[in-house]
């Protein structure tokens, strides 16, 4: 029994961030000021206010629907209540994010006069708005790669023209891939940055549609793209770019030598198609408060969760407290703490922004409206964003280690100063085992690009996500408010705290030295 008890003695110091101890090893600085404001972040006021975001009238937050504006006007009240201003001009908090939910579109696609079939042949993966075109040419630009290392777009003109492109890249003689120099493959060839960056590529060089064969992942495009299910997507009515991904039939239709031919060329292969999109338009909101720096306000710290979660579902109510519940309320608790700084005249010298986003489990939107359509604050200014998404678990796979743990992903990845900044704060405050498990660039569960921080990375603004990784009741109704480690949360939510607090107040701001 006493060894029990010493046991749990020992815990309790291991997870108490900014602690007494702590204190006393700064002495009289002005650290001591700092902890007890990260202090005021309590495991009792985390637990209270989660208990009431992933209730069941929240409805499971689902983007766009009741539970979701529910969820919105909830944080709009607790800044209005903590004093914390709108970060927008008409003072309401919500920045109106205009959304469309898809259905399949209804598209008729002829190469020389031969007709495809639609998710059997090909599948369109754009929200374009109707439109019709036909060419008497095809381009084909290999792998379709704009790199700095290498370009299939050198002296190749695809200004409104048809491209057809092929999963993969080069590799040398040396049998290591021609980008990187290595036998590591790059986000050309990568599964979940390939598409992406490949269309972005031919769509920034002018084209107006691009074939994409990529037979490998042609049947999980299709179970994704193809349903007409819970789909969604930012509203797109300027722009008349086309995105199709093929399989093999089509592929060699247009180009019968596609898995062999490396260089680019002109193809005299005619193409017409009808394009129907079928959808509704409706807002959801993100929400955004923000502190003003004392001396650098026009410097900004941006601190992020997502609001929304996967709503009712056969008539169960996913409650995501962990995700991304345990994320929203740290984001209150940090913002009340830089609130009570600020009330006692000792408010972050750099703005504090408080981002709520929308639309994440619908493929990272609300975000992606902040930072590619409508960034509150310019990007340039961005210092740096700490994004927060599941933090109130605990990994099945640490069992057996330390349990005052958290994952890190992308700290150094844009910026060694703010990985230092994290390490030092960390070991400062907190003593938390940081794990970056799933920081590796070959991780294949690619968390890098699964949440909110990625589109202020791509922008190369400097990133920590904050993540206790899957369990059993992710996106589950069993994700639900007793099920939460509190003193974990509380623990975590501190060590988010104080980065913050070093990124806002210290003299310079961080470097970023590893940009795209």
């Amino acid at each position: 029994m006493k060894k029990l008890l010493f046991l749990f003695g020992i815990s309790t110091i291991l997870i108490s961030c900014g602690s007494s101890q702590n204190k006393t090893a700064t002495n009289s600085t002005k650290t001591l000021d700092v902890t007890a404001y990260g202090e005021s972040i309590t495991s009792a006021e985390l637990k209270e206010a989660l208990y009431t975001y992933a209730s069941d009238e929240f409805e499971g937050r689902n983007t766009g629907e009741p539970g979701q504006k529910k969820a919105v006007e909830y944080l709009k009240n607790h800044y209005v209540s903590l004093g914390i201003p709108s970060a927008l001009p008409n003072n309401d908090y919500f920045q109106e994010v205009p959304l469309q939910s898809l259905k399949t579109p209804n598209v008729a696609l002829t190469v020389n006069g031969t007709p495809y079939k639609a998710l059997e042949d090909f599948v369109s993966v754009t929200s374009s708005p109707d439109g019709n075109f036909q060419a008497d040419h095809i381009v084909y630009a290999s792998y379709g790669i704009e790199d700095e290392n290498f370009s299939n777009y050198k002296d190749l003109d695809i200004t409104g023209k048809v491209v057809l492109i092929k999963a993969g890249e080069p590799k040398n003689a040396d049998g290591n891939y021609t980008i990187s120099g290595t036998d590591a493959a790059s986000k050309w060839s990568n599964r979940r940055q390939e598409f992406a960056a490949k269309r972005d590529a031919a769509k920034d060089k002018g084209a107006k549609a691009v074939l994409f064969y990529n037979p490998d992942n042609f049947d999980f495009v299709v179970k994704r793209f193809g349903s007409s299910s819970g789909r969604m997507d930012l509203v797109n009515k300027k722009d008349d770019f086309y995105y199709f991904i093929m399989d093999t039939n089509l592929a060699k239709a247009i180009y019968s030598d596609i898995e062999t031919a490396d260089q680019t060329k002109t193809l005299a292969t005619a193409i017409e198609v009808n394009f129907k999109n079928d959808v509704t338009e409706f807002e959801s909101e993100n929400v955004v408060a923000i502190i003003k720096g004392s001396e650098k306000p026009e410097e900004y710290i941006v601190v992020s969760a997502h609001l929304d979660h996967e709503g009712i579902k056969d008539g169960e109510i996913y409650n995501g407290a962990d995700d991304d519940g345990s994320g929203t309320v740290a984001m209150l608790e940090i913002a009340e703490a830089f609130q009570k700084a600020a009330e006692n005249g000792q408010g972050p010298k750099r703005s504090i922004v408080f981002l709520h986003v929308t639309g994440e489990e619908k493929g990272l939107l609300g975000s992606r409206y902040y930072t590619d359509q409508d960034p509150i604050f310019p990007l340039a200014n961005t210092v740096a964003d700490l994004n927060i998404d599941m933090i109130g678990r605990t990994d099945p796979k640490r069992e057996k280690t330390n349990r005052n743990y958290l994952y890190l992903i992308g700290s150094d990845k844009l910026s060694t100063e703010l990985h230092n900044i994290s390490e030092e704060m960390n070991t400062k405050y907190c003593n938390i085992d940081l794990d970056y498990t799933f920081n590796d660039d070959n991780d294949p569960n690619r968390f890098y690009y699964r949440s909110d921080h990625y589109n202020f990375a791509k922008n190369n603004i400097p990133v920590i996500f904050y993540f206790n990784g899957t369990h059993a009741d992710y996106h589950k109704p069993s994700d639900t408010p007793d099920k939460i480690e509190y003193d974990l949360l509380e623990n975590r939510t501190r060590l988010i705290f104080y980065t913050a607090w070093e990124l806002a107040n210290r003299k310079d701001r961080i470097i970023v030295d590893k940009a795209n």
